[in-house]
């Protein structure tokens, strides 16, 4: 599997107008085992996105998709800022369809 923790700064007044949008969009991608965005409660402006997919593969091939294209285009403009913090390899948890097992 293949993660990525990223840092997002909303323009002022459009995290919410970011959130919907990115939320909106990560409900049907080939491969995606786990897409969730959070506010941060100490920054207005800031959000933070965790994702799980199945493979680096597959989240290269997301962002070829028309649909993502225009989703990424929508929201070029409330983007003040992105930061990819972290590249993981998840293992498994609670809520991670397609996780391995642990032995």
């Amino acid at each position: 599997m293949y993660g990525l923790i990223g840092k997002f700064i909303a323009q002022d007044g459009k995290r919410d107008d970011l959130i919907s949008a990115l939320v909106t969009a990560s409900s049907a991608l080939p491969g995606c085992l786990s897409y969730i965005v959070a506010r941060d409660p100490s920054d207005a402006n800031t959000l933070w996105v965790t994702e799980v997919w199945d493979s680096q593969e597959s989240h290269v091939a997301s962002l070829k998709l028309p649909a993502v294209q225009a989703v990424i285009a929508e929201v070029r403009p409330w983007i003040g800022g992105i930061e990819r913090v972290a590249t993981t390899e998840p293992i498994g948890g609670h809520g991670l369809v397609g996780a391995r097992r642990l032995q």
